[in-house]
């Protein structure tokens, strides 16, 4: 089992900026995949940036590139999102997740946390 417990969120201007934290424990996450999510309210959840377990390579989402930054302390067993150049469009629930690579994608995630970010 993984918990994940995401931290950071809250309410910013437009151009701001936030830094997510998602602290996990249960098991080291080192190997794992490891991304961020979101959903805006009353759409669909989209992908934000996921690294990869090697902790090689990030992807992240369109409307987050240049703006986004994820990252990992795998020491700390926690990873980061730096949000830079906030847009009223990036209000959602952020939730960050697992892939531990067991068969089903995506298979751990944290309880969200709310950025709003007011115009």
């Amino acid at each position: 089992q993984v918990q994940l417990v995401e931290s950071g969120g809250g309410l910013v201007q437009a151009g701001g900026s936030l830094r997510l934290s998602c602290a996990a424990s249960g098991r080291s996450i080192s190997n794992y995949a490891m991304g961020w999510f979101r959903q805006p309210p009353g759409k669909e959840r989209e992908l934000v940036a996921a690294n990869s377990w090697s902790g090689g390579s990030t992807m992240y989402g369109d409307s987050v590139k240049g703006r986004f930054t994820f990252s990992r302390d795998n020491a700390k067993n926690t990873i980061y999102l730096q949000m830079n150049s906030l847009k009223p469009e990036d209000t959602a629930v952020y939730y960050c997740a697992a892939d531990t690579g067991a068969g089903t994608l995506w298979d751990y995630w944290g309880q969200g946390t709310q950025v709003t970010v007011s115009s």
